[in-house]
């Protein structure tokens, strides 16, 4: 959807959702799930946030440990489920607010319990 009075393009979550996290966190995110052969992966930048969003399918329950919780929440990952999700302009943007790290090539989405997992699983290692 375009909207006609900013040129804001985005996406209405559903069958597609995102999973956004800090840079950071999410390069060692990209280089776990390509290792693992997880591609090819979609990723849209924030550079003046310095956060990272992962396009993935809308496949991530509830998570029910409160440590889990706990963790995703000081790393400062955010699952979207519902609502508009921003994708970066295809004209030039002098604020660089959004951008493609990654751009869609294909119409796989990784499974957003998957990148959530590796988050998990990298902030796991980092408090060790």
């Amino acid at each position: 959807m375009i909207d006609p009075h900013s040129g804001r393009i985005t996406m209405r979550a559903g069958l597609i959702g995102a999973v956004m996290m800090p840079t950071g966190l999410a390069h060692r995110v990209k280089t776990s799930l390509d290792v693992r052969g997880i591609a090819p992966l979609t990723i849209v930048g924030h550079p003046r946030a310095d956060m990272w969003t992962f396009l993935v399918r809308a496949d991530i329950r509830p998570i029910g440990d409160p440590a889990e919780v706990a963790r995703l929440w000081e790393a400062r990952v955010v699952v979207i489920r519902e609502g508009d999700i921003a994708l970066p302009s295809p004209v030039p943007d002098p604020l660089m607010v959004r951008t493609w790290v990654s751009p869609t090539t294909s119409v796989f989405r990784p499974s957003g319990a998957v990148v959530i997992e590796c988050a998990l699983s990298i902030t796991s290692q980092a408090r060790r």
